[in-house]
């Protein structure tokens, strides 16, 4: 996965600086089928605590907040760069992690005068359904595009 389009939450688009993300601590949260997506530039959703009440449970294999991205990397790209890391994976244990539906990146801290700035976002499945629980002692991996999750210029 990622099956749907990574999409920028435009409130922040021109705060974004790839260079600044190698050092922050940038994690993905999965999010119920209740949360709906606002990337509007002048209204929509910029930050975690916009996002927080659709979060999954805590518990399973699954930790509020998300998980960290490991071996951060900025590619040089034409016009730009591009943002990559390794895959994210969560481990199911004593019970099911639940279904989720969005997978949304953001900063765990303060960047960009910003507490917990959104990154960006993208559906689990192109239909949009629910990805379904992941079964104990499974995987849960969102595979990062060939890529990068998103370019900048």
């Amino acid at each position: 996965m990622p099956a749907g389009t990574f999409l920028i939450y435009t409130r922040n688009i021109d705060l974004i600086n790839i260079g600044d993300l190698l050092s922050a601590s940038v994690k993905f949260a999965l999010l119920t089928s209740s949360y709906t997506p606002d990337f509007d530039e002048t209204s929509g959703h910029h930050l975690y605590s916009d996002i927080s009440a659709s979060e999954i449970a805590n518990g399973n294999g699954y930790t509020t907040g998300g998980a960290a991205l490991a071996n951060k990397a900025k590619n040089a790209i034409t016009n730009g760069f591009n943002f990559d890391s390794d895959d994210v994976v969560w481990t199911a244990s004593g019970g099911n992690i639940p279904a989720w539906r969005t997978a949304a990146m953001y900063v765990a801290g303060t960047i960009w005068g910003k507490t917990n700035p959104l990154i960006g976002a993208f559906v689990g499945d192109a239909t949009p359904a629910d990805i379904p629980a992941t079964t104990t002692e499974n995987n849960l991996t969102l595979v990062a595009p060939a890529a990068g999750w998103f370019d900048k210029s």
